[in-house]
């Protein structure tokens, strides 16, 4: 389970930061000011922050640069209409990304599962269930231990990047991902314009696995958002 710390002088806020966070499954711890949240993150263990610039004892520009000391987690900054200032000096110091009050409930739920989902991706202390040696969807069984992957029973030899990108979709089935955050995951390297690489290598992947390529069971395309792995 993710673990959200979330920072605002205002208790109101706190709690209905909490509320939201806690409807999507996610474990609120709750901090006041950005001293009390430099305290909790030292002895916690914290996946993502939300925090408030305008704070007394500690503001959020000071709690984020205290931060980015002992850690990388993704921070979300809350911050005011009128502080445009204060939000391209908190993203200046290591903030992730920035939500104006008063936010809208599903944005803010959007974009810390943006973070989080980024945070994963590069390796983050992010909570994982213990990865299985055998993946199974569908007729599609992938063998991590072998390296071996069968369609139906039947083996398929497939090259060292394609077996990466189809490993990492099994991974994460019906989860959509856009091509350069699949080239991050599995080339392990910032994109650059890379994208039309994946989609070159999840051609021939679909040429290995699918029946019929052009009406694919299993790696689909959401036009528009990206790649994803679904049993048809």
């Amino acid at each position: 389970m993710y673990n959200i710390l979330v920072c605002d002088d205002e208790k109101d806020i706190v709690e209905a930061l909490g509320i939201y966070l806690s409807a999507e499954g996610y474990q609120v711890t709750k901090a006041y000011n950005g001293q009390e949240a430099c305290e909790k993150l030292k002895t916690g263990d914290v996946q993502l922050v939300l925090m408030d610039i305008m704070m007394p004892v500690m503001d959020g520009i000071t709690a984020m640069n205290e931060i980015r000391k002992m850690s990388n987690v993704p921070v979300i900054l809350l911050t005011a209409k009128s502080e445009d200032t204060d939000k391209i000096l908190g993203l200046s110091v290591g903030a992730d990304d920035y939500i104006t009050k008063p936010f809208n409930p599903v944005v803010m739920i959007a974009r810390v599962k943006a973070q989080l989902r980024r945070y994963m991706m590069l390796g983050g202390n992010v909570p994982k269930e213990p990865e299985a040696d055998t993946l199974t969807i569908g007729g599609v069984c992938l063998d991590d231990r072998a390296k071996k992957v069968t369609i139906d029973g039947d083996m398929v030899n497939l090259t060292k990047t394609e077996y990466a990108i189809l490993k990492f979709l099994m991974e994460h089935p019906n989860t959509v991902y856009a091509p350069k955050d699949i080239y991050r995951a599995v080339w392990e390297d910032a994109p650059f314009g890379q994208e039309g690489t994946v989609a070159v290598h999840i051609r021939h992947l679909r040429e290995k696995i699918e029946a019929d390529p052009s009406e694919p069971r299993y790696i689909k395309v959401v036009w528009g958002q990206g790649y994803m792995f679904g049993k048809e």
